[in-house]
């Protein structure tokens, strides 16, 4: 049997040319993410960074190599901590899914305040304690280096609430 239909015959090419094909319609899948969060490294440490930087998927270049020397100085690499920034559209602004989602145990404001997020006024480089975790608020990286003085606050703070 032949794969194709060969023909010259003008009605017959007209038929075959006016026929309509249907096309099955499958439903189209939605685009839904599996996470409700997009975030990079790994949250089963308990270990947060909050940010919310519009303009980068998650940090400005230096602002990268800032976090990861300092998170490196504590024993800590992109891949044992989490990282989200809620300038990002997918992720929701919303502490109850935030900790529902992460159930982190240490969670670092990265120039977020927290009223933004309902929770409290916490000074920078301060602490505020919760029931499941704790929240250190500080600057962000581009406020630190700016001020050399807030940089120093932070890392002092920051050492103590890591270790």
């Amino acid at each position: 049997m032949a794969d194709s239909l060969h023909t010259t015959n003008p009605v017959a090419l007209q038929a075959l040319m006016s026929e309509t094909l249907f096309i099955p319609k499958t439903p189209q899948q939605e685009l839904t993410s599996a996470e409700e969060f997009i975030y990079q490294g790994d949250k089963s440490t308990g270990v947060l960074f909050i940010l919310r930087y519009p303009d980068y998927p998650y940090f400005s270049p230096a602002a990268e190599e800032a976090f990861l020397k300092t998170i490196g100085a504590l024993q800590l690499h992109a891949g044992n901590v989490a990282v989200v920034n809620l300038a990002n559209p997918h992720n929701p602004n919303d502490w109850k899914r935030i900790m529902a989602f992460f159930q982190p145990k240490k969670i670092t404001l990265l120039g977020v305040e927290p009223i933004s997020l309902g929770l409290p006024a916490i000074a920078h480089n301060s602490y505020m304690h919760g029931k499941i975790a704790t929240v250190f608020n500080t600057f962000s990286f581009e406020e630190m280096f700016a001020d050399v003085q807030k940089k120093k606050m932070f890392w002092m703070e920051f050492k103590s609430f890591m270790g």
